[in-house]
């Protein structure tokens, strides 16, 4: 029988400066309760310059091996959309930071269902037996995408990084047991233009065209993004719940992609799901693309929510158009560490 991943670790890591609402009322044309009403988020973390991703994904990837009792791992995946460089990829620096060697290591773009992709990877790398412990990291330097004089996007977004490990366990088999159980995942490259940074690559570059103003920028259609976040999240839980043969009444949390709290709230009510069964923490970090479910995750274990034993269901929505959504019970883990000392 193959072997159930289980998460037998989980860290995250936030930058120190933390960015209120109030500060950017200062700085935009925008209030806290304008920002409070329409996205739910109160602060964000960004970083500092001089902080990449990788630094931000090495400290999450450590404090998460610390957690698993571990420092070894045999694959390293990473989830970001804005990774050190164009080339080369981010994991490897990752691994090699980490002291785990020549493993394989690379990075999955998928943006906001970033992590749950990546999840996904190491998932099946673990089932095949290509791998028997593995690092799932999801990490952003978001803000540095960001057009410093759209309120909107301004007010959204944040940096961060979270992360899991994972172990094959053949004991696990047991659906009452830890572990990973299913995914739904899936694609509409038709809605690429809802959530795009439209410069810097290889279309802009052999294009004869000059770029247009602001094109090395984030760009995001909302009510789209709204509308289409909403039906594909509740559309692919249903389908990871009927794969897990869960009904939505033995759901313990949703954890969703930390985009806006009307967004995880709708996805709630489509589902007939008690509003107070999904996991919020955007309020305190923002929008942190695919940094945002693990780093849910780790505030969930931190504050005491999360549980032995209870049945979790992740789901995300992203650029791409991608989503994505997987189903697990969660492990019994040691203490997290706090990702940051700020207040």
């Amino acid at each position: 029988m193959a072997p159930t991943p289980v998460i037998t670790g989980i860290g995250a890591s936030l930058p120190p400066r933390v960015v209120t609402n109030d500060d950017l009322a200062r700085q935009l044309d925008t209030t806290d309760e304008w920002i409070r009403t329409r996205t739910g988020i109160s602060r964000r973390h960004v970083v500092q310059p001089g902080t990449t991703t990788s630094d931000l994904a090495v400290e999450a990837g450590a404090r998460a091996l610390k957690n698993a009792g571990t420092s070894d791992a045999d694959l390293v995946v990473l989830a970001t959309t804005t990774p050190d460089r164009p080339c080369p990829a981010t994991a490897p620096t990752v691994a090699a930071r980490l002291g785990l060697g020549t493993v394989p290591a690379f990075d999955v773009a998928a943006v906001c269902s970033g992590f749950v992709y990546a999840l996904y990877t190491a998932t099946a790398a673990l089932v095949a037996g290509q791998a028997r412990t593995a690092l799932v990291v999801g990490a952003e330097s978001f803000t540095t995408l960001l057009n410093p004089r759209d309120r909107t996007t301004a007010a959204i977004f944040g940096d961060g990084a979270g992360a899991v490990v994972l172990s094959a366990r053949p004991d696990a088999a047991d659906p009452k047991q830890a572990g990973i159980l299913h995914f739904d995942l899936g694609s509409d490259g038709t809605l690429a233009d809802l959530i795009t940074v439209p410069g810097g690559g290889a279309e802009q570059r052999t294009s004869a065209r000059e770029p247009e103003p602001d094109a090395q920028y984030f760009q995001m259609d909302g009510r789209a993004v709204f509308s289409a976040a909403v039906r594909r999240m509740s559309d692919s839980t249903r389908a990871a719940l009927g794969a897990s043969g869960w009904s939505v009444e033995q759901v313990d949390w949703l954890v969703g992609h930390q985009a806006n709290v009307r967004i995880l709230t709708a996805v709630a009510e489509q589902l007939d799901l008690p509003p107070e069964k999904a996991l919020i923490h955007l309020d305190r970090v923002g929008n942190t693309s695919a940094a945002s479910i693990p780093l849910a995750l780790a505030d969930g274990c931190l504050r005491g929510r999360l549980k032995a034993g209870d049945r979790v269901v992740l789901t995300a929505f992203g650029g791409g158009a991608t989503w994505g959504s997987a189903t697990l019970v969660w492990p019994d883990l040691p203490p997290v560490e706090n990702p940051t000392t700020a207040p």
